[in-house]
């Protein structure tokens, strides 16, 4: 996790960074700031900084092994303490049994890679933990005073990361009080936390608070472009609604997503069938779109490939579709696309991509596109 991940917010990096060449960094650091806000991916960036082989001006190199390791989450100094679902007296024995194979630890990794904007609403349901009452135990925290009395596996600073301390047990908070205030040497307690006024007075006083600020529309507008997660008309729209909030406006794209991905089946099934004046429509709504609507209709079909293959290979998990398009991507995989096709697939999208760019006549595109789709899907399988 680099600096540069997180869009925009320089003046905060700025701050960090200084802070560290100066080394005027407290040994326990609050990051708080509004649901949607960067304030876990900015703990994440000054620890990949500061376990960094080469860091730079303004960012870790990104490359040497404590970079890639951190790319993954999986540096050995690095250590995460999250909510965990306590044992409640109505658990069955099942559910007992089921928390007990659950890596929370690798999916707490998984989870702040791929929803780094996520709330605890979010890591209920990651894991599936929706009966359980979530607490960081006293248990939890006589575990972290272990963790920090050992030495760095590398010999720099060993991390330790608290992702929403408000859900600390008030024992367990107590029972980390005097490591907070004298923590051993170069040991970093780094709190993240969307509720800091939740936090007791006692621990807010052993830290160095850095306020993460949401992001500006400008910010929020960039990113989403700059990803290619939707239109420019599409990104105008969520930035007006998300208010900052990167979190919502994730969601609000997984709408404007499911919109295209509409598009992009009902295309799809026109193409299998060869209904060319249902064609010709369609690429009259296509040519009639702007430019940037027109790439995200083919980053959509691109991703409607992404999702067969995940389905065909059995990880659901990964997939992003929404439940009314799953039958739609299965029936496709199965009754219609094998692993030539949807590589020729991938590859004439991507070409029409190439070309919108370029300025190609919109609607002609679409049409020849439809063809050589229509070609692809009918040629037998294995040829």
């Amino acid at each position: 996790m680099l600096f540069s991940s997180i869009p925009g917010l320089e003046e905060t990096k700025e701050k960090i960074i200084q802070a560290v060449k100066d080394n005027h960094l407290a040994h326990a650091l609050l990051f708080h700031g509004q649901e949607g806000s960067p304030n876990l991916k900015m703990a994440l960036a000054l620890s990949t900084y500061l376990h960094c082989a080469q860091p730079g001006e303004n960012d870790a190199c990104g490359i040497c092994p404590a970079c890639q390791k951190m790319a993954k989450l999986i540096h050995p100094d690095m250590n995460f303490v999250f909510p965990m679902p306590g044992e409640g007296k109505e658990s069955g024995e099942e559910d007992k049994e089921k928390e007990k194979k659950t890596d929370f630890v690798g999916s707490f990794r998984k989870f702040a890679l791929e929803s780094p904007y996520g709330n605890v609403s979010d890591w209920i349901h990651h894991n599936d933990i929706e009966k359980k009452q979530l607490n960081i135990s006293k248990g939890a925290a006589r575990q972290i005073i272990k963790t920090i009395s050992l030495k760095s596996f590398e010999g720099g600073y060993k991390i330790m990361l608290i992702w929403a301390p408000e859900y600390l047990h008030p024992s367990a908070a107590n029972s980390l009080l005097k490591v907070l205030e004298e923590p051993p040497q170069k040991t970093l307690f780094l709190l993240v936390t969307t509720q800091p006024e939740q936090l007791l007075t006692t621990i807010l006083s052993r830290t160095q608070k850095i306020m993460v600020r949401g992001f500006s529309d400008d910010e929020v507008r960039d990113h989403l472009l700059t990803e290619g997660l939707c239109s420019k008309e599409g990104a105008d729209q969520v930035t007006q609604l998300a208010d900052g909030n990167m979190r919502e406006a994730y969601r609000l794209v997984d709408e404007v997503r499911d919109e295209n991905t509409s598009f992009v089946r009902d295309w799809f099934r026109l193409c299998f069938s060869l209904k060319i004046n249902e064609i010709f429509k369609h690429a009259e709504i296509f040519s009639a779109s702007d430019k940037e609507s027109q790439k995200a209709y083919l980053l959509s079909g691109l991703n409607v490939i992404r999702e067969v293959l995940l389905k065909k290979a059995q990880l659901d998990s990964l997939m992003r579709s929404a439940s009314e398009d799953r039958d739609f991507i299965e029936k496709l995989g199965v009754n219609v696309l094998d692993e030539i096709k949807m590589s020729k697939i991938y590859e004439v999208l991507n070409e029409a991509h190439y070309h919108l760019e370029r300025n190609a006549n919109a609607k002609i595109l679409f049409a020849e596109l439809s063809f050589r789709l229509y070609n692809i899907m009918k040629i037998k399988s294995g040829s």
